[in-house]
C-alpha cells in the first residue's frame, strides 16, 4: 500500500508537469476577475494572521492534482490536503511543514511565512485550528518543531509511521504535538486495508482541537 501511495504521488507530479495541449482563451475580463480574486485572498490571509497564535494548526487546500489525490485519502473529512504548525517569531508569522515533490527540491522540513504557505495561486483556502494546551505545552511543542527543522528531517515518500528520520506532513505535525505535549495529545490513526497513516483530518478532528477560522478563496 505504501508503494501504491508513492506511485500515486509520482504519477500526480508527472501529470501536473505535462503541457496542456488544449487551447485556452483568456479574455481581459478573465484576467481582471482573477486579479481581484487574488487581491481578496491576500486580504483574507492578512486578516487571518491576526487570529493565529504560536502552536496553532494551519491547514490548506491545494488546487493541484497531487493535493486532490492526497485529500481523497482522508477517511473522515476531505476539506484540507496539507498542514503545518504556526510560530510567531519577531512579529512575523511562520508555518513549519513537511513538503515533498517539485515544490520542495531539498525535501527538508520548511519554515515559510504564512503568505507563502497560504498563497492563493495554488491553494483554494486555509483553516486555523487550536488545541487546548497550556503555555508550557506550547513552549515544549515549539522546541520539538524547531529541533526537527534544524535536523533537516526529510520528507517521507514511503508514508511510514515507524520511521522518525523521514516524515510526511501530517506525521510531522502529529509527532510534534505528541512529543511536545508529552503525550497529552493523542491522535486517531486512519487505515486503508493494512496501511496505517495519519490523515490531515485526524489532526483537526482531535477532541481537544477547535476550529478558529477557515477561508475559501473566491
Amino acid at each position: 500500500m505504501r508503494w501504491l501511495i508513492s506511485c500515486l504521488i509520482f504519477l500526480s507530479c508527472y501529470n501536473a508537469s505535462r503541457p496542456d495541449h488544449n487551447d485556452l482563451v483568456i479574455t481581459p475580463q478573465d484576467s481582471i476577475a482573477e486579479a481581484r480574486k487574488m487581491e481578496r485572498a491576500f486580504l483574507e490571509i492578512a486578516e487571518t494572521k491576526k487570529l493565529v497564535s504560536t502552536g496553532d494548526l494551519i491547514v490548506r487546500t491545494g488546487n493541484d492534482f497531487t493535493s486532490e489525490s492526497l485529500r481523497s485519502l482522508n477517511r473522515r473529512s476531505q476539506d484540507f490536503s496539507h498542514c503545518g504548525i504556526a510560530s510567531m517569531e519577531n512579529d512575523s508569522l511562520f508555518v513549519y511543514h513537511a513538503l515533498g515533490g517539485e515544490w520542495n527540491p531539498d525535501q527538508k522540513i520548511r519554515r515559510d511565512p504564512i503568505e507563502v504557505f497560504a498563497e492563493p495561486y495554488s491553494n483554494r483556502g486555509i483553516g486555523v485550528f487550536r488545541y487546548a494546551l497550556e503555555p508550557a505545552d506550547i513552549d515544549s511543542l515549539m522546541q520539538t518543531v524547531k529541533a526537527l527543522h534544524r535536523q533537516g528531517v526529510m520528507f517521507d515518500m514511503k508514508f511510514d509511521l515507524a520511521t522518525d528520520d523521514h516524515m510526511y506532513c501530517a506525521e510531522f505535525v502529529c509527532k510534534s504535538y505528541q512529543k511536545g505535549t508529552r503525550g497529552k495529545l493523542q491522535f486517531n490513526t486512519s487505515h486503508i486495508g493494512r496501511f496505517a497513516f495519519i490523515g490531515v483530518d485526524d489532526l483537526f478532528l482531535q477532541p481537544l482541537c477547535r476550529e478558529l477560522h477557515r477561508v475559501v478563496y473566491k
